[in-house]
This record gives structure tokens, sequence and C-alpha cells, in this order.
């Protein structure tokens, strides 16, 4: 009995040192991986506080010549907050961006239409056509999109290629006629009103680092940027991001 107790005496001591430590070694690493972002956070901010004071004089001519169309994705929840999508909206117009397409998961942006285009009146909306018009210095055009333009819209367009090939099939023998391409699709989606061009950049605004569901099949050769909160947005982050976009070369397949 004496000889275990005095066994059980250091085993003891023994498990609460190493779990004293283990506690100590994990609290010292939350405490080195909290300083690094709340560096990188700081440094960030600096950064873009420079940028939108105009001190770094690399962004101060963006060439946007790559930039044609734009894709902004913001997070449910926060694009209720119509003021800071009008801000947003704003900083765009100002840089010179001149096509923008807004979307949310929930289509709480279209909702918000009217109080947008009350508050920006140099802003129009996007019609569909294959080809993005110029626009004088301080308009822009601007499309409205959910998961409505998305499922449902692949649905639609694939029944009407399914007519088509029944049409076909009826009337000509030569099946190869009946195999349809991308070129096919793009032309269905652009039947049932729901076809757009495809964006050169999409920046996610929330916590999610995904595009939420925006058309996949307008995003084959799109760079996407994670923004961050719509609530902690920054203008000269906004002009970073685009700034590293007209730096990025694009090598097309065939």
């Amino acid at each position: 009995m004496g000889s275990a107790s005095k066994m059980r005496g250091p085993n003891r001591w023994t498990a609460q040192i190493g779990s004293f430590s283990l506690r100590l070694i994990w609290h010292f690493i939350h405490f080195i991986i909290s300083t690094w972002f709340f560096v990188l956070g700081l440094a960030g901010a600096v950064d873009s506080c420079l940028i939108s004071s105009g001190l770094l004089k690399k962004y101060n001519d963006l060439n946007l010549g790559k930039l044609r169309y734009l894709a902004i994705v913001v997070d449910s929840d926060e694009a209720r907050q119509t003021s800071k999508v009008i801000k947003l909206l704003q900083w765009l117009s100002d840089i010179g961006v001149k096509h923008v397409c807004l979307y949310d998961e929930e289509g709480v942006l279209k909702k918000s239409k009217d109080a947008i285009l009350e508050k920006l009146d140099h802003i129009r909306l996007f019609k569909e056509t294959d080809e993005i018009i110029p626009l004088d210095k301080k308009n822009m055009t601007l499309e409205l999109a959910s998961p409505s333009d998305g499922k449902e819209a692949v649905a639609r367009a694939a029944n009407l290629l399914f007519s088509k090939h029944l049409e076909l099939r009826n009337t000509s023998e030569d099946q190869e006629e009946n195999i349809f391409t991308e070129a096919h699709m793009t032309e269905a989606l652009r039947a049932v009103g729901c076809s757009g061009p495809d964006p050169d950049l999409l920046l996610v605004y929330g916590p999610a680092r995904c595009h939420l569901g925006f058309p996949p099949w307008r995003l084959r050769y799109t760079e996407i940027v994670h923004m961050g909160p719509l609530k902690s947005m920054k203008n000269g982050s906004l002009m970073k991001a685009i700034y590293k976009f007209t730096l990025v070369r694009q090598n097309y397949g065939k």
C-alpha cells in the first residue's frame, strides 16, 4: 500500500506538469498566431490609408483596359447594408470602373435596386448584349444577379436545347447536327435572358472564400479575390486588388 502510494504521487505530478506544459505551449502558439494576424491587419490598414491618400503613386493611375467587367459577390447578410453597397459602387465609379455586376445568394441586392439607383443617378442598369457599350467618364452600367440566374437559368436553357434536339431529330437524319456545344449553351442562355459577359475580376465580400453560387459558366477565365467583410471594406484595399489584377498575365487555352 505504501509503495503504491509513493508511485502514484510522482505519476500525478508528472501528469499535471505535462498538462500545464501543453496548455502553456497552446497559449504561446495562439499568442504568436494572433500577433501575426494583428500585424498583418495593421500593415494592411496602413497600406490602405497610404493608397487612399495618394502617397503611393503607382496606384494613382490604374490601367483599367484589362478590367472590362467587374463582378462583386456580397454575403446576403451584409448585402442588407445598402449604404455600404452604395459607397462601394461610388468608389468603383471614382476609380473609373464602367461595368459592374452585383450578386448575392438571396437576391437582396435586386430588392435594393431602387434605393441604389436613387442615390447613384449616374448608374444605369445593364441590358443583355454581347458587347459592352463604352460609356463616358461619369456613367456606369450595373447588373444585379442572384441564384435565379444560376440553376433556374440552366434548367430553362436545357429545356430549350432539348426541344431543339427533338425538332432536329424529327426533321434530320444527320446526327452530327444534334451535338450541342458550349456555343449552343451560351445561345440558349441568351435566349432565356440569363446570359451576360464573363467578369475579368470577381471580388468576394463576406466570411466565405468562394463565389457563393455566382453563375459558374461566367467564371471561365475570371480572377477571384476575397476582400473580407463588407463592414470593414477599404478604398485602398479595393484599389490594390484592381491594381494587382492589371499586372496579371493571363494565358488562355485553346
